[in-house]
């Protein structure tokens, strides 16, 4: 029998959306990464994915990072049977999408402009990949002023 337990516990939970990824310590993104690539894994076959990438852990340590995960927002778990299964609370772009908002407000002042202006100079983006986002984002517009809803132009983002 599987049901989902988690909004049942008496566990702290912060929302994903007020966490800030970049809080997120290296082992507790590895394992966001293993559940982002596999959907939804039990406590043991973490343990094993992690060993498999030469990180052998104790499997009271595994289960200590899915729970603080859980508790900051970012991984959910049903039961099944006597098994806590685990699973991403949210898609890999929507954190790393969080992550870019704090990056722009502590260094680019929230304009977009200045993170994309960084990121060519930087060669992080080259101007093809630039172009298509531009592209992208002309085309988004458009839906949105067909759907009765106007875009931000101003550089910074929507606050």
């Amino acid at each position: 029998m599987m049901s989902n337990v988690t909004e049942g516990r008496d566990l702290p939970r912060t929302d994903a959306v007020e966490h800030d990824p970049s809080e997120l310590g290296e082992l507790e993104r590895s394992v966001l990464q293993l559940l982002w690539q596999h959907g939804m894994l039990a406590a043991e076959q973490v343990r094993e994915e992690l060993y498999l990438q030469d990180r052998p852990l104790k499997d009271s340590t595994v289960r200590t990072v899915l729970r603080r995960l859980e508790e900051k927002g970012y991984v959910t778990h049903i039961l099944d049977n006597r098994t806590f299964l685990y699973s991403p609370a949210e898609p890999a772009p929507m954190v790393a999408g969080r992550a870019v908002k704090r990056i722009l407000e502590w260094f680019c002042e929230g304009s977009v402009e200045q993170l994309l202006v960084g990121m060519v100079d930087s060669s992080v983006l080259d101007r093809k990949e630039l172009q298509r986002l531009a592209e992208r984002i002309a085309a988004a517009q458009s839906s949105q002023k067909v759907g009765g809803k106007t875009a931000n132009t101003d550089g910074k983002g929507v606050k």
